[in-house]
């Protein structure tokens, strides 16, 4: 008892009493070596860990003790071990969408959807209510800023889009958000959307900005398409008139154009015959200067053939006596002179 009492008390004491163990040679030699070779292995398999790979579509971002510090291209790369270095995968190339107003049951050949109410139903600038879809297509335009800046990136397109399409859609009226102005919102809203993004930093890039489904709510959906299919009406009306317009009009304008070009041949054909007959009687003047009797007798003479075509005439000299020893009572003439 005594001596258990000892040993509690000074067990080294004990321990040098107690004659040493014998090992073998070989056994004491070699267990260093081990030890080393067993931390070697440790240390490699963790220098390994820093091997890494960037897919084709995507950029590796390199943080050293939890700070950004180099951005890698798709290939085979290294990085110092954790937690020295540590690096995030982003993929640059992949097109995002954000729904906005309604969600994506179950897509394929024959999706479905289901409405929200909450987002799509929206105040006009004329006071009316509107129901708006609209679909958001982006992708990562800076990687750096994608990874670090944001927590949540679909919640942000998602909050940021629908404020900016209800800002758009509440400067236009009920009609104009339905029909006219309806492109002029999509690009009003990718930029507007792309503004706010870019004073964020989040480093996204709005691709598209597609309106799918516009329309008054269902309460008064029947009377705005009364409305739609007088609006077609009038519109188809105006379109057949213009066509009229376009087809009678050239038509009439080529027919003034023909009365026009008549006018002007007959007026060119009456000039013509004047200056011919005011030439005719020129010369018929200068000749009867010379011998007005018998210029006088001429044109006699050429009037009586014109009075009295086709007869036979017998000219007659006012010193004629005898008039009957000269006309045809036989009747066999006619066509003498």
């Amino acid at each position: 008892m005594s001596e258990f009492i000892d040993r509690l008390i000074d067990p080294e004491e004990r321990q040098s009493q107690r004659p040493p163990r014998q090992r073998p040679s070989w056994q004491s030699s070699f267990r260093p070596v081990y030890g080393w070779i067993a931390i070697g292995v440790i240390i490699a398999i963790w220098l390994a860990t820093g091997i890494y790979t960037v897919g084709t579509s995507e950029e590796g971002l390199v943080k050293r003790f939890g700070r950004y510090v180099a951005t890698v291209e798709p290939g085979l790369h290294y990085h110092l071990p954790a937690p020295i270095e540590s690096v995030v995968r982003v993929n640059v190339l992949e097109v995002r969408n954000e729904e906005i107003g309604f969600r994506t049951i179950s897509p394929g050949s024959n999706p479905r959807y289901q409405t929200i109410e909450a987002e799509a139903l929206m105040l006009t600038g004329d006071g009316n209510i509107a129901h708006v879809e609209m679909v958001v297509q982006y992708r990562v335009k800076d990687s750096s800023l994608y990874a670090f800046n944001l927590i949540d990136s679909s919640a942000i397109v998602k909050q940021a889009a629908e404020a900016v399409l209800r800002e758009q859609v509440a400067t236009r009226t009920l009609d104009e958000t339905l029909t006219s102005q309806r492109d002029t919102i999509g690009i009003d809203s990718l930029l507007a959307l792309q503004s706010v993004l870019d004073a964020y930093g989040a480093g996204i890039l709005i691709t598209n900005i597609q309106l799918q489904d516009v329309n008054p709510p269902d309460e008064v959906l029947a009377a705005f398409d009364d409305v739609n299919s007088a609006r077609q009406d009038k519109e188809k009306l105006i379109n057949q008139a213009e066509e009229y317009a376009l087809d009678i009009v050239p038509r009439a304008r080529g027919q003034a154009q023909e009365i026009a070009n008549q006018a002007e041949g007959y007026k060119q054909t009456r000039i013509k015959g004047a200056e011919g007959d005011v030439a005719r009687f020129t010369e018929v003047l200068a000749r009867y200067e010379l011998g007005p009797e018998v210029t006088r007798t001429r044109l006699y003479i050429e009037a009586m053939e014109e009075i009295l075509p086709g007869m036979g005439k017998t000219i007659l000299s006012t010193d004629a006596s005898d008039v009957l020893k000269l006309l045809d009572l036989t009747g066999s003439g006619g066509g003498g002179e």
